[in-house]
């Protein structure tokens, strides 16, 4: 098993364990390929939920450059959202998971 498909393993876990969702492994294959070798950083891996400058970051170039979305309130709910389900209390929020349900919550798997 590749370094990558053990993230992806973990990512799904996280999902299931943290999130209450069933990852669409396709999708969530896609996406972390996506991340690119953000994965492998331990500190670009991560999204920090209380950090508004990397809040902002995940919104202009995940959300709108990658996902084509217009910059409007919705997208700044839509994070919120995510990082609700995902729990403010654990610290760590994996970039590939949150990007799959920001995905998921756009309903733009159509970008992949």
């Amino acid at each position: 098993m590749s370094k990558r498909d053990e993230l992806i393993a973990k990512y799904a876990a996280d999902l299931k364990d943290k999130c209450g969702m069933d990852a669409d492994m396709d999708l969530l294959t896609k996406v972390t390929i996506g991340c690119g070798p953000s994965i492998y950083n331990a500190d670009a891996a991560t999204v920090s939920g209380s950090d508004e400058s990397e809040l902002a970051t995940v919104k202009n170039n995940f959300l709108i450059k990658k996902l084509g979305l217009k910059d409007s309130v919705d997208l700044d709910k839509g994070i919120a959202s995510v990082m609700d389900t995902y729990g403010k209390s654990n610290r760590n929020k994996y970039r590939a998971v949150v990007y799959y349900m920001l995905t998921k919550h756009f309903k733009k798997e159509s970008a992949y």
